[in-house]
C-alpha cells in the first residue's frame, strides 16, 4: 500500500495572513471607532488591538502553541518599531512641511543684516559659515587627540592601570553635559585673552572638542580592537617594528570603521546649542575670522531667531527662517551619516573566498 505524501503546508497559516487579519483589523477597529465616535488615534488603537488579539489566535487555532507564541511576540516586537518610528517621521515630516518652502539659493546665500535684521527675510549663510569654522576647528583638535589616545590603549597600554584610569576618564567625558563643556572653554579663554565675555571661534571648537573626544576613542578604540592579532604578529615575524605595523597593518584594516567613527563624532557636534551660545555669543552677519568677533552657527541662530517669532512684527517670516534654518541642519546631520555609511561600506577590507 502506497504512503500518502504529507501536505507540507499541513498546520500552517498562510503565508498572507498578517496581510488578511490587519485588513480585517483595520476595518473592525474602523467599525468601533465609528460607533464610539473615535478619531484616527482611537481607530489605529482599535485595529491594533483586534491584531493583537486575532492573529495569535488563529496561529493557535489551526498550528500550535509554540507558533501562536512566536506571533504574539512577532506583533509586539512590530509594535514597539512602530511606537519607535511615531516621533522620527513626525519630525521629519513637520520640518520639511514646514522648512522646505523657506529654501532658496537667497535663502542660503545672504545673510541677515540691515534690513533682513528687521523683517526677517534674510539668509543663513552667516551662520552655515560659522558651523563650518567651529566644527572644523573642533575636528582639528579632536580627531588626533582622539585616535592617538584609542592607539595608544589598544597597542601600548593594554592592561595597564593608567589605561583603565584613561578609560574611566573618557568614560565620564562621554556623560558630561554640553553646557560644562562651554563653560570649560569660556573660563579658559578668559584666562587666556584676559576679557570677561571672549567671543570667538576657536572657543566654540574646543567646547565641541570635549565633545568629540571620547567619541573618537571609543569608536576608534573598538575598531583597532576589531583587528586580528594574527595580523600584527605576522608582522612583527617578518621583523616589522610596532610603530610600523601600526601605520601599514592596523590602521589600514580599521580604516573603515575609524573613518565612519569620526564622521559620526562631527555630526554628533554639528547640532550642539549650549556651549556656543556661551563663547561665539550671536550674531547676524558672517565673520570669517575664527580667532576674533562674535558668530553664528546654525543652532544658535534658531535660538536666537525664535524670541522674535512672537512679539515682533515679522514674527511669521522669523518663524520661517526658524524651520528653513533646521532643515538645512537636518539635512547636512543626514548628509553626515550617509556619507559615513559610504565610507564605511568603500574602504571596508575586501574578503574573498
Amino acid at each position: 500500500m502506497t504512503a500518502m505524501p504529507l501536505d507540507p503546508t499541513a498546520g500552517q497559516l498562510p503565508r498572507s495572513a498578517p496581510l488578511l487579519v490587519g485588513v480585517v483589523a483595520l476595518a473592525a477597529g474602523g467599525l468601533v471607532a465609528l460607533l464610539a465616535g473615535w478619531g484616527l488615534t482611537g481607530t489605529a488603537l482599535a485595529g491594533w488591538l483586534v491584531f493583537a488579539v486575532a492573529y495569535p489566535a488563529w496561529s493557535l487555532a489551526v498550528e500550535n502553541r509554540r507558533k501562536a507564541t512566536d506571533r504574539v511576540v512577532t506583533v509586539l516586537v512590530w509594535t514597539a518599531f512602530a511606537i519607535a518610528m511615531i516621533p522620527l517621521v513626525s519630525l521629519v515630516v513637520t520640518v520639511v512641511a514646514k522648512g522646505a518652502p523657506a529654501l532658496s539659493w537667497e535663502f542660503l546665500s545672504k545673510d541677515s543684516t540691515g534690513r533682513a535684521l528687521i523683517e526677517g527675510n534674510g539668509g543663513i549663510f552667516h551662520a552655515v559659515v560659522g558651523t563650518v569654522q567651529v566644527t572644523l576647528v573642533a575636528a582639528l583638535i579632536a580627531i588626533p587627540v582622539g585616535v592617538l589616545t584609542a592607539i595608544w590603549l589598544v597597542e601600548y597600554g593594554d592592561g595597564s592601570r593608567l589605561a583603565r584610569v584613561v578609560t574611566f576618564l573618557v568614560d565620564v567625558m562621554t556623560g558630561i553635559p554640553s553646557i560644562v563643556a562651554g563653560l570649560f572653554a569660556l573660563a579658559f579663554f578668559q584666562v587666556v585673552m584676559g576679557e570677561p565675555l571672549p567671543r570667538l571661534a576657536v572657543a566654540g571648537g574646543v567646547a565641541l572638542s570635549l565633545l568629540m573626544i571620547p567619541t573618537v576613542v571609543r569608536s576608534v578604540e573598538e575598531m583597532l580592537k576589531l583587528v586580528p592579532d594574527d595580523l600584527r604578529e605576522a608582522a612583527y615575524a617578518l621583523g616589522v617594528p610596532k610603530w610600523r605595523t601600526i601605520c601599514k597593518v592596523v590602521l589600514p584594516t580599521a580604516v573603515a570603521g575609524i573613518v565612519t567613527g569620526i564622521t559620526l563624532s562631527i555630526a554628533r557636534v554639528a547640532g550642539e546649542t549650549a556651549p556656543l551660545l556661551l563663547v561665539t555669543g550671536v550674531a547676524y552677519g558672517t565673520n570669517w575670522n575664527p580667532l576674533d568677533g562674535s558668530l553664528a552657527t546654525l543652532p544658535t541662530y534658531i535660538f536666537s531667531s525664535l524670541s522674535k517669532t512672537s512679539h515682533f512684527e515679522y514674527g511669521d517670516s522669523w518663524a520661517d527662517q526658524v524651520w528653513g534654518t533646521a532643515l538645512v541642519l537636518i539635512i547636512i546631520v543626514m548628509t553626515l551619516n550617509v556619507v559615513a555609511r559610504v565610507i564605511g561600506a568603500v574602504f571596508a577590507p575586501k574578503t574573498g573566498k
